[in-house]
């Protein structure tokens, strides 16, 4: 289920009431008169089921209470009602296949912006496979594979692809765009200084060094994976199975290949730095495709439900 704290201008609030109370999808209904300030108006708080959430929520915004009031979304964990379980009932499909869009384009906008949390992130993500590089060591490129926070500005990239919204996806482009380079100049120079302090070896190539190698070589199947991926991160992001994104994370090597670029930058290894800008492109571009043609499939069959619920208003 899904908690909806709504404050409609007084004007429209029994207007709000009354789809609410005709959709059979929305339990727990309560009106509370001329209790609201800044902005002024009623409050009214109800519970819908997660599959009908975006529809109910495009009603709402239909009376313009959005621009008026406000809506707030929470997200229900646990709800023990027969009211629950029958609204859920009323509304096609399952929980944990309903996308709630307004969720959806909330949460990938903050993790779109350039902050200093998501810079430091993806520089310390880095970092870490770099060590995992020399050591030779998995389980230090995967520490930092989870670590990385650039799936955020992909996702966003791909929400505001398909919701047409220029700035979400100028956003998210910035942040990859002063990330990676970012991520990259800090391994370089970390890399410079290890090498000159006998840290690391005198000598460094891909070759000697298997994950490295790994890592320097785009291939088909790094495609595949990184779109196969891409498809998971979205399903994970988009509905109920969010416990799937740290697998996504650790399957796909865009921090290790920005890592190797700049250790290969600082050993001069040169065709292990071009294969690793190579995986890295690879990588997002994969990504990008698998998250645009998600959304879109989703984004279509959202679509034909809203649509179908129209005609059935206007039939009624």
């Amino acid at each position: 289920m899904v908690h909806l704290r709504i404050v409609a201008p007084r004007d429209k609030a029994h207007a709000a009431l009354a789809l609410l109370e005709a959709s059979d999808s929305v339990i727990n209904v309560i009106h509370l008169h001329d209790v609201a300030r800044k902005p002024d108006g009623d409050v009214i708080l109800c519970d819908v089921a997660r599959e009908d959430a975006s529809v109910v929520i495009g009603d709402l915004k239909d009376l313009s209470i959005h621009r008026e009031g406000t809506i707030a979304v929470e997200l229900v964990d646990t709800a023990i009602s027969h009211a629950a379980d029958q609204a859920e009932r009323h509304a096609a499909g399952t929980p944990a296949d309903a996308v709630i869009w307004e969720e959806l384009t909330a949460r990938t906008s903050e993790d779109s912006t350039i902050s200093a949390t998501f810079l430091i992130f993806i520089v310390l993500a880095a970092l870490i496979v770099s060590i995992g590089i020399y050591l030779n060591s998995a389980i230090l490129i995967v520490g930092g594979m989870i670590v990385g926070p650039e799936f955020g500005p992909i996702a966003g990239f791909c929400v505001a692809t398909v919701q047409r919204r220029t700035e979400l996806a100028m956003r998210s482009l910035a942040a990859l765009a002063v990330g990676f380079p970012l991520a990259i100049v800090s391994v370089y120079l970390s890399s410079v200084v290890f090498k000159a302090t006998d840290i690391t070896p005198e000598s460094f190539t891909a070759a000697s060094h298997s994950l490295s190698e790994t890592i320097a070589n785009p291939d088909f199947f790094s495609a595949f994976v990184a779109f196969c991926a891409g498809v998971a991160g979205m399903l994970s992001l988009t509905t109920a199975k969010s416990g799937a994104l740290i697998g996504v994370l650790i399957s796909v090597t865009t921090i290790p290949a920005a890592a190797n670029v700049g250790v290969s930058a600082a050993y001069a290894d040169w065709d292990s730095f071009g294969g690793s800008l190579g995986q890295l492109g690879l990588n997002i571009a994969s990504l990008l495709a698998a998250g645009i043609i998600t959304l879109a499939v989703q984004r279509a069959l959202f679509n034909r439900r809203r649509a179908l619920h129209e005609a059935q208003k206007a039939a009624s």
